[in-house]
């Protein structure tokens, strides 16, 4: 089995490391985008043509299913994704996790970049499965890119900025970034506040490996060899992990797989 998963940078890490954890061993084609990120500032055409272009290599690799590790991807191009690749190979999104902490009751916080803050998309998920929860927007300023770039002082500085803007009563927090999930709990350490239960995170990367292993018909198999390959392609050029996936759990996991010959 072969899983591709796609993005601008390394906000793929965490949808990767729970598919490698579920199948250690299927292959992975992870197709980054350098000469054109970050995404989020582009139009939704030009983002569309990134991240097809970033797909398409992907897809040259005839993979089994393709994840799309980016929320804001996932927003402006999954429909576009879906109409190039399928039915032949199976597009996953990542969408924020807002209805199963809806489900969990208590003051909502969605962590997001601005660009996804206020939109109508996040909007939309909100009403649609949070009616009635009290729900607090959190635009991220600068997050992503900190965590993109492994720069600590500038996480640490986006993070408190973040959670300043996060209400006391919060009991769970969505994060609405690939990227935020990578940082998780430095997150948790922020928000969390004296005296309060215990904060819950919701990310979505476990979710979408699951989902990507359920279009395959495919099942966990956690304990199988792990003989699975890793590809990395860099705008399309064959390479390496970027050096700042190392500063991260995800991306050292991903150290341990063997790279495709």
């Amino acid at each position: 089995m072969k899983i591709a998963l796609m993005d601008s940078g390394i906000g793929l890490l965490a949808a990767t490391a729970a598919v490698r954890r579920l199948r250690p061993d299927a292959d992975l084609v992870l197709s980054l985008d350098p000469d054109g990120m970050p995404w989020g500032p582009r139009t939704p055409e030009d983002l569309t043509e990134r991240a097809l272009a970033v797909a398409e290599a992907a897809a040259a690799r005839r993979p089994d299913a393709l994840i799309v590790g980016c929320n804001t991807a996932t927003v402006h191009a999954l429909t576009a994704l879906r109409a190039r690749l399928e039915p032949g190979i199976p597009v996953i999104g990542t969408v924020p996790a807002i209805k199963p902490a809806a489900a969990g009751g208590g003051h909502i916080a969605i962590w997001a970049t601005p660009a996804t803050t206020g939109s109508t998309y996040q909007r939309t998920l909100i009403r649609d499965f949070a009616d009635g929860v009290p729900v607090t927007e959190v635009p991220c300023w600068g997050l992503a890119e900190a965590v993109e770039r492994a720069d600590d002082a500038a996480i640490d500085a986006a993070v408190s900025a973040a959670a300043a803007l996060t209400p006391d009563d919060v009991t769970t927090v969505v994060l609405g970034c690939t990227h935020y999930e990578l940082v998780a709990e430095r997150i948790r350490a922020a928000v969390q506040r004296p005296g309060r239960p215990p904060l819950v995170l919701h990310g979505s990367a476990g979710a979408v490996a699951a989902q990507a292993l359920r279009r395959l018909g495919e099942q966990p198999a956690p304990g199988a060899v792990p003989h699975g390959t890793l590809t990395v392609l860099l705008s399309g050029r064959e390479g390496a992990l970027p050096a700042p996936a190392l500063a991260y759990d995800e991306g050292r996991l991903l150290r341990a797989v063997t790279p495709a010959g």
